[in-house]
């Protein structure tokens, strides 16, 4: 087992000696009581979790910080519904409470209170419960892009082969329908397709992520578990298809990328799910689900994590699933902007990485601020979820949901100074186009960025200026085996947001602009 990766669990009068009886510390929701000033605590890559509900299962407060990097350790605090998660960077930790002060962290559909510790790492003993610490071994390995060493008395778990699952649903009494599953799978990650079948008399489905990480994870923590008490037993395995292709959206099949698709006819839609290559055959007729969601046990037997992952914001925010943010303004203030440096072009540029940026306005009077608009609600919420907090030219800066609905535009003539743009025609936009691989690698801000549409002939010296150039440290860089992409590491967040805004869409020659993202990958 890898030596930075250690699970405790702690009970009795000693299990609150790490923390004061009312630590000082930032909170990631407004409706707690116990919420405290924002500056009196510092960050930590430790954070305080409260409100657990009874009972709850290591794995699920794992999964509530999965989404945002690695995690290091977990300490439970099983008597007083408390947990300690410690992350593998502090920047991890800021991202996760900067995300969950806008989208409000469930697990089993209670609210929980997520704040940073006053402690800067956490010491527990790694010999106590050993199913958590495989689960925190297996996913911190598959993360690492490693195989895990693990003990073949507690889990054998090798690196995922692919983000598509095959479901089996045993001792079906009552309907399983298509959204049920999307509801159960979905607090894994993203789930983009789904395609349910009968074969042997069985209900099955084939369900793919976004990422075989999210497999895993779903896998782990579904298989054999029941969706209703006693009955529809999941018995999930990896499926040997990468990629499922859908052709209509209807009760038997969805393609959540690709809202526009057709719901066809029941015999069309079987003809053409026939050539996925599955072992389908025909899809049979399955009623309906109706009533029955609302039953779902999977949470009694320690199974279903709640919170909402990164990815699945991600996939919301692109439209495809609805989110809370649906009725709101999609237009954000962001401030504590450095006004020596910013520009409409490179806000557009950093916001875009989360959302279609339509117009933005630096203040006339106040140009440390500035409106952003985005598309919808989803993407505005997407965007500040990921980049309030983060340091951008130097600054801390704060993005706020505005309250207005639009960003006017200026009378012709009276903008001398270019502070307002529409970018409502820009060719940029990464998520205009229906099913988008730009829908499935949507990140927090790291310290490593992802490249693309490298022109050829280039090499990593050349890319390695360029973006020294830009005012950085490249730390490590990698090319992918094709050289069309590749990852280069900076030496902080910081520099990699910076990075971003001034080389995304950079032209190489040759009518090759680069590609760059933010990478949940390490080199």
């Amino acid at each position: 087992m890898d030596g930075d990766v250690a699970v405790g669990v702690k009970r009795g009068s000693d299990e609150l000696n790490m923390y004061s009886s009312s630590p000082s510390s930032l909170t990631a929701n407004g409706s707690d009581s116990k919420k405290q000033r924002l500056e009196e605590s510092p960050p930590s890559r430790v954070l305080h979790i409260r409100k657990l509900p009874n009972e709850v299962s290591e794995t699920e407060v794992i999964a509530l910080g999965l989404p945002f990097g690695k995690v290091t350790n977990i300490l439970m605090l099983k008597g007083k519904n408390q947990a300690f998660l410690e992350l593998g960077t502090e920047e991890a930790a800021i991202t996760m409470v900067n995300y969950y002060t806008a989208v409000t962290p469930q697990v089993r559909n209670t609210p929980v209170f997520i704040q940073y510790s006053n402690h800067k790492e956490l010491k527990t003993d790694s010999a106590l419960n050993q199913r958590a610490q495989a689960v925190l071994q297996a996913v911190s390995a598959v993360q690492d892009g490693s195989s895990p060493s693990s003990d073949p008395g507690v889990l054998d778990l090798a690196p995922p082969p692919s983000p598509v699952l095959r479901i089996i649903i045993d001792n079906m009494f009552y309907p399983v329908t298509l959204d049920v599953l999307q509801q159960i799978f979905s607090k894994f990650g993203t789930v983009m397709k789904i395609i349910t079948f009968t074969k042997n008399n069985q209900f099955q489905a084939l369900l793919q992520f976004s990422d075989p990480v999210n497999a895993q994870q779903a896998k782990l923590s579904l298989d054999g578990q029941n969706i209703y008490n006693s009955c529809c037993t999941l018995r999930i395995d990896f499926s040997k298809l990468v990629n499922l292709n859908v052709k209509y959206n209807n009760d038997k099949s969805r393609d959540y990328t690709r809202p526009d698709l057709p719901t066809g006819d029941g015999e069309t839609a079987n003809k053409d799910h026939s050539l996925l290559g599955t072992p389908s055959g025909a899809l049979a007729s399955y009623s309906s689900g109706g009533g029955y969601s609302s039953s779902l046990s999977l949470a009694q037997g320690g199974g279903a994590i709640s919170p909402l992952s990164a990815a699945a914001a991600a996939a919301a925010a692109a439209g495809r699933v609805a989110l809370s943010g649906s009725g709101v303004s999609g237009v954000l203030l962001a401030s504590n902007l450095n006004e020596e440096m910013v520009t409409p072009q490179s806000l557009f540029t950093l916001f875009g990485v989360y959302g279609d940026v339509q117009r933005v306005k630096i203040l006339y009077n106040k140009k440390d601020s500035a409106l952003i608009q985005l598309s919808d609600g989803n993407q505005a919420q997407l965007a500040m979820s990921h980049l309030n907090g983060q340091k951008v030219f130097g600054k801390v800066m704060r993005v706020t949901l505005s309250k207005h609905q639009t960003v006017a535009l200026p009378r012709e003539g009276l903008d001398d100074q270019l502070l307002t743009k529409d970018f409502s025609g820009s060719p940029l936009h990464r998520f205009k186009k229906p099913g988008s691989k730009n829908f499935q690698n949507i990140f927090p801000p790291s310290a490593t960025l992802h490249l693309s549409n490298v022109r050829d002939g280039l090499g990593e010296d050349d890319l390695r200026l360029l973006f020294s150039n830009s005012g950085g440290t490249v730390k490590a860089f990698k090319f992918f085996q094709d050289r069309k992409m590749a990852l280069i590491q900076m030496t902080s967040v910081e520099e990699a947001i910076q990075t971003l805004m001034d080389l995304h869409n950079y032209d190489m020659g040759g009518n090759h602009h680069l590609k760059v993202s933010f990478s949940k990958s390490t080199i």
